[in-house]
């Protein structure tokens, strides 16, 4: 009996110390990333050691003028064009950290580069933000409950919910911006009509990456905080993980609207005409650590774990895509050779944050090229 409970005792600890996050090391604000000492965890240095070669001998094709790289990689979409800022950006850079712990790093991890697409993670995260404090009662609510200027008007568009934009499923038809949603990636058959006149999906039923209607997203999310979203971001997330100052959220320069007499820009969801977050890679993990630690920043609730469960379930017309996470469940976009619990957030130019929940993993990579990712990962986890 004497030995049953001593053992229970050593499990309660245990069960206490996994769910405060207390084997997790957090840095302080502008705090370096604490290195792992040798012999903490096990795995293969030089295997390790190869796997960063492997991320900085690929680096990204495209031109580091990031402005000619957008350009170049969107050419074939109808009117694109350049609406918000862009900057130049750096080399292959990256870090790999174990329970928090710096295995290894690559690169200037606190130079701030434009992340594209990741930027899609921040923004579902203030989709999960409004759900925790109430703003938003449920994300199978119709949106135009909560937008009712038009945006969400007509047969179509008024069937659409929370879920459905987060997911990338809505199919929503129209203009936002000047922009219309069939010239964002339109299928390599057809001419302008075709794609105009389509016969649109039912919403939840197909998905389609279109960055017009993540930035309708975006504009609806603003329109339920009444605060510009950096602005939740920064309050909400990012001071209270200690991240740097020198992160931005950016919209397309014309993209401004009004609310409660204030005048706010409406952010975009990644890079695709420019704007975006611009981050550096360090803050990008402290982000990552978030969500590793079931939402918590050493002891305290940034979002809730419900809310990264949800985020991070497969949608129905796309086992490899949750709420703006990518899933590595068996499927097109699956990484042989790691783990199926992986999700991961990616962006335009081969800019990744894994997070491996099981395994105390957070990997975070720039510039790689993007085909290469999966091989990448996979050399990672062959080190342990």
């Amino acid at each position: 009996m004497k030995r049953t409970l001593l053992l229970m005792s050593f499990l309660l600890i245990a069960l206490l110390n996994s769910t405060y996050g207390q084997e997790y090391n957090f840095p302080d604000r502008n705090n370096v990333w604490k290195k792992a000492e040798n012999n903490q965890f096990d795995y293969n240095v030089d295997k390790l050691e190869a796997a960063v070669n492997f991320a900085e001998s690929n680096e990204y094709s495209g031109s580091r003028d990031l402005k000619q790289a957008i350009i170049k990689g969107f050419e074939r979409e109808p009117f694109h064009d350049i609406l918000g800022p862009t900057k130049e950006r750096g080399g292959p850079a990256g870090l790999i950290l174990k329970d928090g712990y710096l295995l290894a790093s690559w690169g200037d991890i606190d130079r701030v580069d434009m992340t594209f697409s990741v930027t899609k993670s921040f923004l579902s995260t203030m989709a999960g933000l409004a759900v925790d404090q109430g703003l938003i009662s449920n994300v199978e609510d119709k949106i135009g409950k909560y937008v009712w200027d038009g945006t969400f008007d007509g047969a179509h568009n008024s069937k659409i919910n929370w879920e459905h934009l987060l997911q990338q499923n809505s199919d929503w038809s129209g203009e936002l911006w000047g922009l219309e949603d069939w010239a964002d990636r339109p299928p390599r058959e057809g001419g302008l009509d075709d794609w105009r006149f389509r016969k649109l999906n039912e919403p939840g039923t197909v998905m389609e990456y279109n960055d017009v209607r993540v930035n309708v997203l975006a504009y609806s999310l603003t329109q339920v905080w009444r605060k510009p979203l950096p602005q939740i971001l920064k309050e909400n997330v990012m001071d209270k993980i200690g991240a740097s100052t020198t992160w931005r959220w950016y919209g397309y320069d014309h993209a401004w609207t009004v609310i409660d007499g204030m005048k706010m820009q409406s952010v975009t969801g990644g890079g695709h005409s420019g704007a975006g977050i611009f981050i550096s890679a360090s803050d990008m993990a402290r982000f990552g650590m978030v969500f590793l630690n079931d939402g918590k920043w050493k002891n305290h609730q940034i979002i809730s774990e419900n809310w990264i469960k949800k985020a991070t379930q497969s949608s129905k017309p796309n086992v490899n895509y949750g709420y703006m996470w990518w899933l590595n469940k068996k499927g097109e976009e699956h990484w042989s050779g790691v783990p199926e619990n992986v999700f991961y957030a990616a962006g335009f130019g081969g800019n990744f944050i894994i997070v491996d929940q099981e395994n105390g993993l957070i990997i975070v990579t720039r510039w790689l090229e993007p085909r290469k990712a999966g091989e990448f990962a996979k050399l990672v986890y062959e080190s342990f």
